[in-house]
């Protein structure tokens, strides 16, 4: 197992979903975990009592990652409760939209990108100063930025909008890992296919579930823990020698 002892991460948007079960992971694993959350106070606020209670160590910090002040209050909070030591970033908050292309607006672009790109981008730039040689940063990608999925069409929803918001995301990846690699500060993505959370609202029809289960060589949705678990391996010292990479954790999508 993948061990973060005496290490501090940071989960963005971990109070649901695939950020709630990577910062259960990284605390199993050791870490001091900062759970982050936009709205969602009381499952985040769980989530801490819940790693507490098992003997681990957390705290819970708000900021909302789309405003454009977000990333800077955020990095604020997290210096407050740490000082100048941060190992691990998980860049996992994100939202998503799906419409007809005619359908979407300038608004819902704009708030796409605010958080899954700036707030990311931003965030970064103003950890770097507590992130040092060996920590580790790692961006939750997704599989929709390297295939299309659904049936592609005019009259037919789509998630193109978000699809381009992860492919920036990986972009911005290979280019941190450029930059930090020197200061000694690997930065890697991880790219879920089809996961079983409140965001995949299509998975809860059995026609969405049939859909899922036929891009996919292994029958099954994927879990929080499968990503997880990933995760917590790409923040250990255990994947020293990996950075600037994308991993899917897909079930063998779009094979």
């Amino acid at each position: 197992m993948a061990t973060l002892q005496n290490k501090i991460a940071l989960v963005t948007g971990a109070s649901k979903g695939i950020g709630r079960a990577t910062a259960a992971a990284l605390a199993e694993a050791g870490a001091h975990v900062l759970v982050h959350y936009g709205r969602s106070v009381q499952e985040a606020e769980s989530l801490v009592a819940e790693i507490q209670a098992k003997g681990g160590r957390a705290n819970a910090i708000s900021a909302d990652l789309g405003t454009p002040a977000g990333a800077l209050l955020l990095a604020e909070r997290v210096r407050t409760v740490v000082g100048s030591q941060l190992d691990v970033l998980v860049l996992n908050a994100g939202i998503s939209k799906s419409a007809r292309m005619a359908d979407y607006t300038v608004e819902d672009f704009d708030s796409l990108f605010a958080t899954n790109v700036r707030g990311p981008f931003f965030l970064v730039q103003q950890l770097l100063p507590i992130l040092s040689e060996g920590s580790s940063i790692v961006a939750i990608s997704s599989a929709v930025a390297h295939t299309v999925v659904g049936k592609p069409g005019l009259e037919n929803p789509s998630i193109l909008a978000y699809a381009s918001t992860k492919g920036a995301l990986e972009t911005l990846v290979k280019n941190w890992a450029a930059i930090l690699g020197p200061s000694g500060i690997r930065v890697n993505a991880v790219a879920p296919g089809v996961i079983d959370t409140d965001m995949s609202n299509f998975t809860k029809t059995e026609a969405g579930r049939e859909v899922a289960l036929g891009m996919q060589a292994l029958k099954r949705l994927g879990r929080p823990e499968d990503v997880a678990d990933v995760v917590a391996f790409m923040a250990s010292d255990r994947s020293r020698w990996i950075t600037g990479a994308t991993i899917p954790v897909d079930g063998g999508s779009k094979l």
